[in-house]
């Protein structure tokens, strides 16, 4: 039969194992709960990408650290400002593309220069 320190050994090994198994799944979801703490707009896909990452030996695991970390909120403000920037300049540029097409349908507008130039020839001749 088996002696005390036996079932010592046996408990010791299967607490060992409980416990890395689970540190390998606190470890993978370490890029999901950065990206929960930045408020990501991703989360759901980094922490599904995170499981399966788990079961293809630990191959997306890198990528989803950087996705997780890549994310800036402070950044983001940055950008909408910038795009409201852009917006009102491209309704600036709407107006004014609207206002000389109005021009030049009233009449006001016939002759639109692109930006050529004729230039006269002389065939040679000196002046």
């Amino acid at each position: 039969m088996y002696t005390t320190l036996e079932w010592v050994a046996l408990g010791i090994w299967i607490f060992v194992i409980i416990v890395f198994v689970y540190g390998i799944i606190a470890i993978h979801d370490i890029p999901a709960s950065v990206a929960r703490k930045r408020n990501h707009p991703h989360v759901d896909a980094i922490e599904a990408a995170g499981w399966v990452s788990l079961f293809m030996m630990h191959a997306l695991w890198p990528f989803l650290w950087i996705w997780a970390f890549y994310y800036r909120p402070e950044l983001e403000e940055e950008k909408q400002s910038q795009i409201q920037k852009l917006e009102e300049e491209m309704d600036g540029i709407r107006a004014a593309l609207s206002a000389m097409q109005l021009a030049r349908t009233e009449g006001r507008l016939n002759d639109i220069s692109t930006g050529s130039t004729t230039a006269t020839q002389d065939n040679g001749k000196e002046a």
